[in-house]
């Protein structure tokens, strides 16, 4: 195994050790943080401010109702509704009480929900979406169930923050680009190495100001803008959703510092008139789908921001980044960050990661779970699934999912190479690569292609003539098929297994 060396970051942060606040645990470093200056603000949405003093305040009542309602530590909770203050408060009142919380993607329908209520088996949930509480009482009617507007009984409580570090305190249901979607057990310790991490390579500061659009219910937002804001002290913009108009008028109507955003976002961004605006944030963040690197040159020469790519997971919060300081290299995501250990395997590429940060395994998922963790005499390592290399000076560079990559007559291809070389093409708005049954090879190279205009549709050949110059014979599209959309999850992640000829 290669493993990628840890040296990057004490140059960039100042520390050769990774020390967790004690008692390591995400709610007591957050409540420590925000039990200062409690008139600092901390949230606004779209009916104002709220101070660090309310929000604790407020936390702490719900915590009362939820006691008042017959719930107990350790107890699953649901929670699901818009970017929004009382979101953020559910979400932190359950952590406080020592609930596990079940977030939920509020796009999921009546099916997709009711797995998760199956397999989780959540005591109460919170929503803020028509029709949920109809399907969640069909499924379970045990289930407690109310908005995030909750208007519980309270009741006084006393034991509130009394959690450990190895308390599971979420279980995040993976994104399924591979099938259906896994809990993922993140514990208290989990949750504050991910942001504590990020906290220190980004030099993240209680003046900073986060516009977030990301939704609340993904490891991107909760787990790095929610949570981050809470341990740093910060302030945070919460916007419900993504419209790029909103994001250049928050930047100046709010003098937001930071952004976190996914290459969809950057990507609509790059068309907009006062895209130039993006730069009077001093950090740009982008993650959860590969930037391409010609997007990240027009941002760079058109919009002065140098987008920071980084590599986080669900079952991890956040493992790799570029540096804050020093050079950005697009195409790669950059170092582990501080705290992360991480070594591809030398024959099949597969990238593997130990470190606090790392879950605690999938919920009811035994068999997963012995699949996925290696240990060895010193170290637990987690199987990512992700496949990389790291170039001369140990920047890492992610090439593709392990059950993604096409193997055709012999040969591997990873799509995402592919994909690189197409969305080039004058003709292509959007491309995502997979591979197709092929009695002869085994399987052979398809491209799903969103063209420009219908006008300017390209043929197989014209795809084929263009990638001749960049790519083998070998990895080649055989097969094309012109669409409308690509299938995306809520991130913008594209779900290549939905991928269909027809």
């Amino acid at each position: 195994m290669t493993p990628v060396s840890a040296s990057a970051w004490p140059e960039h942060i100042g520390k050769n050790d990774f020390v967790l606040p004690v008692p390591e645990t995400l709610v007591n470093a957050c409540v420590a943080t925000l039990s200062h200056d409690s008139s600092r603000p901390l949230f606004h949405d779209k009916h104002g401010w709220i101070n660090r003093k309310e929000f604790l305040q407020r936390t702490l009542e719900l915590a009362g109702s939820f006691k008042q309602i017959g719930l107990k530590k350790g107890d699953r909770i649901l929670i699901s509704g818009p970017s929004t203050i009382d979101l953020a408060i559910a979400h932190m009142a359950a952590l406080r009480f020592g609930l596990i919380v079940v977030p939920v993607n509020g796009l999921y329908q009546k099916a997709e929900l009711e797995h998760v209520i199956k397999d989780a088996s959540p005591q109460a949930a919170l929503i803020d979406h028509p029709n949920w509480k109809e399907w969640i009482d069909s499924i379970d009617q045990g289930i407690y169930v109310s908005s995030t507007k909750v208007n519980f009984p309270t009741g006084p409580i006393t034991k509130i923050d009394q959690v450990e570090p190895n308390d599971p305190a979420l279980i995040v249901y993976t994104s399924g680009t591979t099938g259906k979607p896994k809990g993922a057990i993140l514990s208290q310790r989990n949750l504050l190495a991910g942001a504590h991490s990020v906290r220190l390579a980004w030099q993240w500061e209680e003046d900073d100001r986060l516009l977030l659009c990301l939704p609340l219910f993904h490891m991107h937002g909760m787990g790095v803008g929610l949570h981050g804001t809470l341990l740093v002290g910060s302030s945070a913009i919460l916007q419900d959703g993504f419209q790029v108009e909103e994001v250049i008028q928050a930047i100046n109507n709010h003098q937001t510092s930071m952004f976190f955003g996914v290459p969809t976002m950057y990507h609509r961004l790059a068309k907009h008139p006062q895209v130039q605006e993006m730069a009077k944030m001093r950090l740009c963040v982008s993650g959860s789908a590969p930037l391409a690197p010609s997007l990240h040159r027009k941002l760079t020469q058109e919009a002065g921001i140098e987008v920071l790519e980084r590599y986080g997971m669900t079952e991890t919060v956040m493992l790799v980044s570029n540096p804050y300081l020093g050079e950005r290299r697009s195409g790669t995501v950059g170092f582990p960050l501080p705290g992360v250990k991480m070594k591809v395997e030398e024959q099949s590429g597969e990238i593997l990661v130990s470190g606090p940060n790392v879950f605690q395994g999938y919920w009811n998922q035994l068999d997963t779970n012995q699949e996925v963790f290696v240990d060895s005499p010193t170290e637990h390592w987690f199987r990512t699934g992700d496949l990389g290399n790291l170039d001369e000076d140990g920047y890492l560079e992610i090439t593709g999912r392990k059950k993604e990559l096409i193997i055709s007559g012999g040969y591997n291809i990873y799509p995402r190479e592919v994909d690189d070389v197409l969305i080039n093409h004058p003709a292509v708005e959007q491309v995502a690569v997979a591979g197709l049954p092929s009695e002869e090879w085994g399987e052979e190279v398809g491209a799903w292609i969103v063209p420009v205009s219908q006008e300017k549709t390209p043929s197989l050949e014209e795809i084929r003539e263009f990638c001749r110059q960049y790519l083998a014979a070998y990895k080649l599209p055989q097969r094309l098929v012109i669409v409308n959309d690509l299938p995306r999850n809520a991130l913008g992640k594209v779900l290549r297994h939905e991928l269909r000829e027809n």
